[in-house]
């Protein structure tokens, strides 16, 4: 891989912008072709969004958590984790503003989201009591949290499994399907006449393309905060957010805007799943001891923001037909609220 160190800033911004738009692209063809396998293999779009998209989409964040975990920064490892799940949640705002015609969280059919935010909920408050008390060392140099938190992801996969097979809720007031409408919707009308297995090896190829440029994404925007001076700021930490937050974007947008709502939310709420799962790989690597214990002040913020973005969105969930400004629901405006709340509490932090 090139070695971002040697390059001028101009350089570093050239790959900045060619990473983010191969990634953009990427995503958003990776929502397409999700939408494409599930209708003819007759999968749940809330579970394709859930396992595979919000897998695919969090590949880079892996890959920077444990180098930064490896390096022992701490501080970089868990505020970026901890920041994302909101920065993440605030992206359903995002769709519901742009893609969406309703609120976002009307078009839900079962209560399967419901359940999965409610148990992140609960991971993430035993996330906020490990960061608060410390963790306890298990073996070696990892903590007991950390493994709890790992093991809740498949937990959480299993129940949503399980409930998703019954039928004890089932909403009677639903906005009407509209047929979905621009150039996705022509890009999947092209797709028809893909078999199905060059649809699989068009989405494994995607999937390398947003693990890559992910990646130098990611990189890249660390270089420019640190040689612009900007590292240690607001500014810098905004900017390396918003980098690993970029395959999440698009592909939550694509797949609204193909009217796949459900696997937009289950999207977000998956990744944010794998967030906590990541904190046991990143204490593995992090070799001065459980990386829990380092956590801060404002990666503890970071967990309350995080707990109350999600705890709007399982009421709007549960409530349907929340009130609508600009046709786009009031759950969705104050999650933005919150995030932007939690970004200016940040930057008087940092």
């Amino acid at each position: 891989m090139i070695d971002l160190v040697e390059l001028p800033i101009w350089a570093l911004a050239v790959v900045f912008a060619t990473a983010g738009g191969i990634v953009w692209v990427a995503g958003t063809r990776l929502a397409v072709h999700g939408d494409e396998i599930a209708e003819r293999w007759n999968l749940a779009r809330e579970f394709v969004g859930l396992i595979f998209l919000a897998a695919v989409t969090e590949l880079p964040e892996i890959v920077t958590t444990v180098t930064a975990a490896q390096v022992e920064n701490a501080a970089l490892v868990l505020g970026n984790l901890f920041g994302g799940i909101t920065i993440n949640t605030a992206i359903l705002a995002v769709a519901d503003f742009f893609a969406v015609r309703y609120a976002l969280t009307s078009w839900p059919r079962k209560p399967t989201h419901a359940l999965v935010a409610v148990m992140l909920i609960v991971l993430l408050s035993a996330l906020l009591a490990v960061t608060l008390v410390g963790d306890v060392v298990l073996f070696g140099h990892v903590g007991l949290g950390a493994l709890c938190l790992a093991i809740g992801f498949p937990v959480v996969i299993a129940l949503q499994r399980q409930f998703d097979q019954k039928s004890s809720w089932a909403p009677v007031d639903l906005p009407e399907d509209d047929a979905p409408r621009g150039a996705l919707v022509r890009s999947t009308a092209r797709l028809e006449g893909h078999s199905s297995a060059r649809l699989v090896v068009e989405m494994a190829g995607y999937s390398v393309l947003i693990l890559i440029c992910g990646v130098l994404l990611a990189l890249s925007a660390d270089q420019l905060a640190d040689r612009t001076g900007l590292g240690a700021s607001f500014v810098g930490v905004a900017l390396l957010a918003a980098a690993t937050s970029l395959p999440e974007l698009s592909t939550t947008l694509a797949a609204a805007r193909v009217g796949a709502y459900t696997m937009a939310i289950a999207n977000i709420f998956g990744s944010n799943l794998i967030m906590l799962a990541l904190i046991l790989p990143a204490d593995l690597a992090y070799e001065a001891g459980p990386i829990l214990s380092e956590a801060g002040v404002a990666a503890q913020f970071s967990i309350a923001t995080g707990i109350a973005v999600t705890a709007i969105y399982v009421a709007g969930i549960l409530i349907r037909r929340t009130p609508s400004i600009l046709d786009a629901g009031l759950d969705s405006w104050l999650v933005m609220a919150v995030y932007i709340g939690s970004l200016a509490t940040l930057y008087f932090m940092v």
